[in-house]
């Protein structure tokens, strides 16, 4: 059974993609030498460029760096991971083709072609919109306030789901918060069989943390004139049983 998405107020791809750099904690680099991942070794500029320090020794990025320039001779991969457990944890890939020039004692990455999969789909990222684009306002915090809503407040978590549409929540067995952006919050729903997310949009974009806590506030007060999904209720009744 299909979730009923609210997709108005969502990141455009390129912000996504922006997001998804600036949080990711590891980068896999694919070259005709192999493939080889690297943790906490790259950072990004200003104009979304990758910068990479790379061991010495490293034959992967040789290939690389000695491959004709400006064509393309290797492919970055980023995962995007749901910073709280649920099944199937990660959210997004984003891939970067393209080629290594010596910068600084580091890589820096030209890129050539962008492509980000995520839930809705595949698309390849314009490459001056990637550059223009900023990450999410909230890309550094997420992982922070999703797992502190889930472990310090799943009674709001639960009261969320007041919002969403009933027939989502056939055979409901957990809800878990899934994403955070400026736009609004994603909500995992797990059943027996399968899952499906669900976006509650914010009233307004939260450009930063106090902003994000009133949207929250908002949410949980429409949330409690809401009346309590009727899945839910029976769930709630076998636990107290």
């Amino acid at each position: 059974m299909g979730d009923r998405h609210t997709w108005t107020a969502a990141p455009a791809a390129a912000e996504h993609a922006r997001s998804v750099l600036a949080a990711a904690w590891s980068c896999a680099v694919s070259a005709e030498g192999g493939r080889e991942e690297f943790v906490g070794s790259h950072s990004v500029t200003a104009d979304g460029r990758v910068l990479l320090r790379v061991p010495e020794d490293s034959a992967l990025l040789a290939a690389a760096i000695c491959s004709p320039r400006g064509e393309p001779s290797a492919v970055l991969e980023f995962a995007d991971v749901a910073p709280v457990p649920v099944r199937n944890r990660i959210r997004a890939r984003l891939w970067l083709a393209g080629w290594f020039v010596p910068e600084g004692g580091r890589l820096s990455f030209r890129t050539t072609r962008a492509v980000l999969r995520r839930p809705g789909g595949t698309v390849v990222v314009d490459l001056d919109e990637l550059a223009a684009a900023g990450p999410d306002p909230l890309a550094l915090a997420e992982a922070q306030l999703l797992t502190h809503l889930a472990d310090a407040h799943p009674d709001a978590v639960e009261r969320l789901t007041r919002l969403v549409e009933p027939d989502s929540l056939h055979g409901v067995v957990r809800v878990q918060p899934l994403a955070v952006d400026r736009h609004g919050l994603t909500l995992r729903i797990e059943r027996a069989r399968g899952n499906g997310d669900v976006r509650l949009p914010f009233h307004a974009p939260a450009d930063d943390v106090s902003q994000l806590t009133e949207r929250m506030h908002v949410l949980l007060t429409q949330a409690s004139a809401a009346s309590c999904p009727r899945p839910l209720q029976r769930q709630r009744t076998d636990r107290e049983g």
